[in-house]
């Protein structure tokens, strides 16, 4: 399948893997109820960094990546699918974008590290269209917790047909540079809509640690919204779901080492009803949880 086929958000399929769905409560240490989920509906779309712990006068390979269950085709890291390109480290911030190839050929994105401590890409995307039928959307809906919008639907007398939909993303990855750490994480970027750490520790957490994060859309707590924590661990994927309290924030214990990925979706009505119905923003964040000592 196409690269620019396969960008769209949803499309409907049986999965391989075997997916594990905890259920948290935000204000308390993890406590869980287990299911299986059905077919996967949406594509996640998350930036990573290879390696994701290099040494000063390192270099990592940053590759955009869109699929499901933490499984996903390298998008080329070009203008046409990057908006804004930042690199963050102590108190430094410079735009990356200058550097990033027109041609969609280039499938990485090459970053040499001349200084130790926390470092935080962001990457903003291209707005993008697509429509689709109205079970579909509902299911999307009810999949990323947006069930305010089916209600939405439903009293606007809607839900039976087809949703038009303008979506953006919003990714940001971690990268420990010379074995060190420092508060470059919990820096809020100004993303649209953000995953932000507010843990110090976050860096150099192990599973079981306790985690505190926010969501911010347009720089302001947004309560209520559902989060999800996504982790491979060989043919099986766990994701953690989450929801946000009133301050916008939300506690997590990861129980495995490794590369974790945290997503969330907001919905709002379209600035445009002329050409779109609704406008949804993503936000990812990836980042690695160390082993236990």
């Amino acid at each position: 399948m196409g690269i620019s086929k396969h960008l769209s958000i949803f499309r409907v399929r049986a999965t391989a893997a075997s997916t594990l769905v905890l259920n948290a409560v935000s204000s308390a240490a993890l406590t869980a109820s287990l299911s299986y989920t059905a077919p996967a509906l949406a594509h996640e779309f998350w930036m990573m960094p290879r390696p994701s712990a290099v040494a000063i006068g390192g270099t990592t390979q940053l590759t955009l990546n869109v699929g499901e269950n933490f499984k996903g085709e390298v998008v080329p890291f070009s203008r046409q699918y990057v908006a804004a390109l930042r690199h963050y480290r102590r108190g430094k911030e410079v735009d990356l974008l200058p550097r990033v190839a027109d041609s969609p050929s280039v499938g990485e994105f090459a970053l040499r590290f001349d200084t130790g401590g926390t470092h935080l890409l962001t990457y903003e995307g291209h707005p993008n269209r697509i429509t689709l039928g109205p079970d579909k959307f509902h299911a999307y809906l009810q999949m990323e917790g947006l069930e305010h919008i089916v209600r939405s639907r439903e009293a606007a007398g809607t839900a039976n047909q087809p949703a038009r939909e303008l979506y953006r993303r919003y990714v940001k990855t971690l990268i420990e540079v010379g074995g060190d750490s420092d508060q470059t994480h919990t820096k809020q970027t100004g993303q649209r809509f953000e995953i932000l750490p507010i843990s110090s520790h976050l860096p150099t957490a192990r599973p079981g640690d306790r985690l505190t994060l926010q969501l911010l859309y347009e720089q302001k707590p947004l309560a209520n919204a559902l989060v999800k924590a996504w982790h491979l661990r060989g043919n099986q994927q766990l994701v953690i779901q989450i929801r946000t309290d009133a301050a916008g924030k939300f506690n997590i214990e990861l129980p495995y080492p490794g590369v974790w990925m945290l997503s969330a979706v907001h919905m709002i009505p379209a600035a445009d009803p002329a050409t779109d119905d609704w406008e949804s923003l993503w936000s990812n964040l990836t980042f690695v949880l160390k082993p236990k000592i």
